[in-house]
């Protein structure tokens, strides 16, 4: 897995958070031009973890702009990608830091993308929704971009914030609840239009509220 992303990504860094480096798909390297048949075809899932999200790097810059908040917090990047949230956390001095993912090549990216950035990250293989809250800080980046995630999700994230602060950037996705936020920051992502259906995408960050 680390030869196939070293070989189809590019390492460079993304728009908002130039201090991190990261293994991202960009439009010279191999997977930002294959196909879903190829993908497919070679085993790989959509290779989501290629991206820095809009959410991801709102969260990223927020830890960067504020280390205060997270120094000394046990971390956890939910549904991470490659881990950008991650990195931030372990870079403003937050400790363990832990990014969960149930892609495998996600897993594999995720250690890349700490090495890269000599930063310790627990990478976890997993669907931790269900579990009980062992973090003092749960990040969440563009997670409620379709109804059946947001649906296996949201109830849960909604239960650790009784007891661990959940924070969730959302570029203005279609399935963000409409209740239970507390806006704690805003950010301008630049994007691109193979990724999005602008070239700025106005990214909240919100705490998330107890049920």
């Amino acid at each position: 897995m680390h030869a196939f992303i070293a070989a189809h990504t590019a390492i460079a860094t993304a728009p908002l958070v130039p201090e991190i480096r990261l293994h991202l798909a960009t439009e010279i390297t191999p997977i930002w031009q294959a196909s879903e048949s190829w993908l497919a075809k070679s085993g790989v899932e959509p290779p989501f973890w290629a991206f820095a999200w809009p959410g991801g790097q709102a969260l990223a810059r927020h830890v960067l702009d504020h280390p205060d908040r997270v120094a000394g917090l046990r971390v956890l990047d939910f549904a991470a990608g490659g881990g950008i949230a991650a990195i931030a956390c372990a870079m403003a001095g937050a400790e363990p830091v832990q990014a969960a993912e149930i892609d495998a090549m996600a897993i594999a990216a995720i250690g890349l993308n700490a090495a890269l950035n000599a930063v310790r990250i627990d990478a976890l293989d997993e669907d931790l929704v269900g579990s009980e809250a062992a973090w003092d800080l749960i990040l969440c980046g563009d997670v409620c971009y379709e109804a059946p995630m947001t649906r296996h999700i949201l109830p849960w994230l909604r239960r650790c914030a009784a007891r661990t602060e959940v924070w969730i950037a959302d570029p203005g996705r279609a399935y963000l609840p409409e209740s239970g936020l507390q806006e704690i920051g805003a950010y301008d992502v630049p994007t691109s239009l193979e990724l999005e259906d602008r070239t700025l995408r106005p990214t909240r960050l919100y705490r998330l509220r107890a049920s």
